[in-house]
């Protein structure tokens, strides 16, 4: 079949698409940046790519002959206090495209939208779901709770929270039941729904086998890492206490961090229904899902992570648009020096950040994490999801991959932190020396007072930095 497939760079489309190559489907992706198409299909022959942005799409975009397509756009991370009417509009003009080609079956996957009151978000999913409702074409809703797996938003937080407080006062929305579902059964049934003629123009919920609360959850995490846990709730925590609870406690935005505690003050329990007859999927239980989860860790195979998507803020517009550093209006911090071992310093720079550390005062740049995270920036917890590959879109630390090309030795990066301007890191070699490049462009008297303020720091830490990636040990 010639498949549309939309959030192509995101958490669920990046792996859907992969399990759509390996059963021989023709897909067509969207991407709103074409410099952030992903490596692990970029080259496939059954792939090809249309840049693209529904929110303000170009007519006629959208091949005709396609079978179908899958909706896979979503806002939740976003900081605009408009996400409603975003999301809606965004559904909108997919729908519009779609009911001009041949589509037959849209597939989108929802939230379990079954308890009276909802949060915004789930609200919104719902919205869409109506929205993308249509005579030219079939509409099949998948609807899912917590997904769980290597990447995933909820599997990062509780692996955070776990893995860092052994005692824990949390919030009474850890009381809250839920059916978790591992990421292989949504892609199952993602998969698995694709021609079905009776699934069409109906919504199904999809659940994992148990129904528990959060902090069953957190607890069975604890058993599966072999770690002993101590939980007690407090009901005396607000809704914008428990969002600044979850942010300062693991790597998650605080845009993301009020949608969840929104959302996991909701019930999601899933209603039956007969998909599972049509689709032979026995989901595995909370357990073996996070210990699938950890074998792709281990294995150094997450395909992809809720943090690939930029949703601080920092970008107006697409990645490409920064990848040229700025010449005028900005201070700069260059340093050379002569290389000993190219491959070396190729494999130092693209393993930087994360576990690795910064190679120089690392204490300083976890200083320097913890400010940013005190003024509500992203702080270093992002880490990045490969220990030693980046490619353009992947986060690193508090910084973004605009570009990063090992046979051109050159990788950039720009700032997510909170900066009273822009700032780019840039590492690049040119005939057997290495380009160290810090670029600050400032923002208002503030933004110069900043860069005089961090100046004597670079004389150290930029010196040390360079110094590492050059000198083999």
């Amino acid at each position: 079949m010639r498949i549309l497939i939309t959030g192509t760079t995101g958490y669920i489309a990046k792996r859907l698409a992969l399990q759509l190559l390996e059963d021989e489907h023709e897909l067509i992706c969207c991407v709103r940046d074409l410099n952030r198409i992903p490596d692990e299909i970029e080259d496939n022959p059954l792939c090809s790519f249309i840049k693209i942005d529904f929110l303000d799409p170009e007519p006629n975009k959208i091949p005709k002959d396609i079978d179908a397509a899958y909706y896979l756009i979503h806002s939740m991370a976003t900081g605009s206090d408009d996400f409603e009417s975003l999301e809606r509009q965004c559904a909108l003009n997919f729908k519009n495209l779609v009911n001009a080609t041949d589509c037959k079956q849209v597939i989108y996957l929802s939230g379990i939208v079954n308890d009276e009151s909802l949060s915004k978000h789930l609200e919104s999913r719902l919205q869409v779901e109506e929205t993308l409702k249509s005579d030219e074409y079939a509409l099949t809703t998948l609807r899912a709770g917590i997904i769980v797996g290597s990447g995933s938003a909820s599997f990062e937080i509780i692996r955070d929270i776990v893995e860092k407080l052994p005692v824990m006062i949390t919030p009474r929305w850890l009381n809250t039941k839920t059916q978790p579902l591992a990421i292989r059964d949504v892609l199952g049934y993602l998969s698995g729904a694709l021609g079905k003629k009776e699934l069409y123009n109906n919504s199904y919920d999809i659940y994992g086998p148990e129904v528990l609360t959060y902090k069953e959850m957190l607890l069975q995490f604890a058993e599966v890492r072999g770690l002993k846990r101590y939980i007690y709730t407090l009901p005396v925590l607000t809704p914008k206490l428990s969002s600044y609870w979850l942010y300062f406690v693991t790597s998650t935005s605080f845009q993301l961090a009020q949608a969840l505690v929104d959302s996991m003050k909701v019930e999601v329990i899933g209603k039956p229904s007969k998909i599972n007859d049509v689709i032979d999927i026995k989901p595995v239980d909370y357990k073996t899902a996070v210990d699938l989860a950890f074998q792709k860790i281990e294995q150094n195979a997450v395909i992809s992570s809720w943090k690939d998507a930029v949703s601080s803020g920092r970008f107006r517009s697409q990645l490409s648009k920064h990848i040229e550093l700025p010449q005028y209006g900005c201070f700069k911090d260059v340093r050379s020096r002569n290389i000993v071992d190219e491959e070396y310093t190729l494999n130092k720079i693209w393993s930087i950040g994360g576990r690795n550390g910064w190679y120089s005062f690392n204490n300083l740049w976890k200083l320097r994490g913890y400010m940013d995270k005190l003024f509500g920036g992203v702080g270093l917890r992002r880490g990045r999801t490969h220990d030693n590959y980046l490619e353009a879109g992947d986060p690193l630390d508090f910084w973004r991959v605009l570009y990063a090309d090992k046979n051109e030795k050159r990788l950039l990066l720009f700032a997510e932190m909170r900066l009273p301007g822009e700032a780019w890191l840039e590492f690049k070699i040119v005939k057997d020396k290495l380009y160290q490049r810090a670029v600050f462009r400032p923002k208002g008297v503030w933004g110069r007072l900043y860069w005089y303020m961090v100046l004597p720091f670079h004389a150290f830490v930029f010196k040390g930095m360079l110094n590492a990636l050059v000198e083999p040990k």
